[in-house]
């Protein structure tokens, strides 16, 4: 099969975002629903007076309540636990605050949290109607964080469509996703020697006739980084640790991000027997490489 390393780069596609790339509403529903009676306790301090000693009495007598409080100035436990606090800028200690949500009762630093994050004055202004839709708002745009996995979802989709496609057109050809070692052996009775324990290949395509596999690999780079030639030079590896095993090695790469990084690209171009994007597949390049 001839090789055109100027037809990969003129077809490279500038996008592959859909509509519900941006927001997975399923998430953020889901989210809001594990904390919906929790939030709707806390909608019961909006406007009081006594607000420090209503909002205490609150968190002491259904204590899950305080376990949601880091959502409502839009921090996950993992970031919490990550990011050490000060509460005293005179001070200037950081310490970890995971304690204070879930660890047992402390009134002052609960009031401290309560004053100094803001939540006091928003909750005495009334300026949250409803603790529910704001934190539905919360998660929506806590979600933005999801979109770089997202990308990585969209890319193995649509290459998952194409390999639908061939496989219905090729009845002697079948595939699996998120293959392992162990999962390649259980699907296709084939056994094969990976570089890292938990390498994990978006997709393995096998030949039941020839009893052939074909291992692919796919990503988009929307924009540049450094990510993209340390990508490049592992997958140089790859392929020569798969060839040496008698495996086909499919990289389906695609992106106008890569236009930052040519060179590596034509390098991991010129090495690899197939280096591919979304354009060749479209046009029926699998045929091409399966023969």
């Amino acid at each position: 099969m001839k090789k055109d390393f100027k037809k990969l780069i003129d077809t490279l596609q500038e996008s592959i975002f859909t509509w519900d790339y941006f927001t997975d509403f399923e998430k953020v529903k889901k989210n809001v629903e594990k904390i919906e009676r929790e939030l709707n306790l806390l909608n019961s301090l909006i406007g009081k007076n006594n607000l420090e000693d209503e909002f205490i009495d609150l968190v002491s007598e259904y204590p899950k309540v305080r376990k949601v409080l880091p959502i409502l100035v839009a921090v996950r436990k993992k970031k919490l636990k990550e990011t050490p606090i000060i509460s005293d800028v005179d001070i200037l200690v950081p310490e970890n605050k995971e304690k204070v949500f879930y660890g047992k009762l402390n009134e002052k630093e609960l009031k401290i949290f309560f004053n100094k994050s803001g939540l006091k004055e928003i909750f005495q202004n009334k300026n949250i109607k409803n603790l529910v839709d704001y934190v539905f708002g919360v998660e929506v745009g806590m979600d933005t964080n999801g979109r770089k996995n997202r990308t990585g979802t969209l890319m193995e989709n649509i290459v998952a469509n194409f390999l639908e496609d061939f496989c219905a057109e090729n009845d002697n050809f079948s595939f699996i996703k998120q293959a392992t070692k162990n999962k390649i052996k259980d699907s296709f009775d084939y056994d094969i020697e990976i570089d890292k324990n938990d390498r994990k290949f978006d997709f393995a395509l096998f030949d039941k006739n020839l009893k052939k596999l074909f291992l692919i690999e796919v990503n988009f780079y929307s924009g540049g980084g450094s990510k993209l030639k340390a990508t490049a030079g592992e997958y140089q590896k790859l392929e020569d640790l798969l060839k040496r095993q008698g495996i086909v090695f499919i990289w389906v790469t695609d992106g106008r991000g890569w236009l930052t990084s040519i060179n590596p690209l034509e390098e991991t171009f010129n090495h690899n027997d197939y280096v591919v994007n979304l354009k060749m597949l479209k046009d029926k390049i699998l045929d091409k490489i399966v023969k």
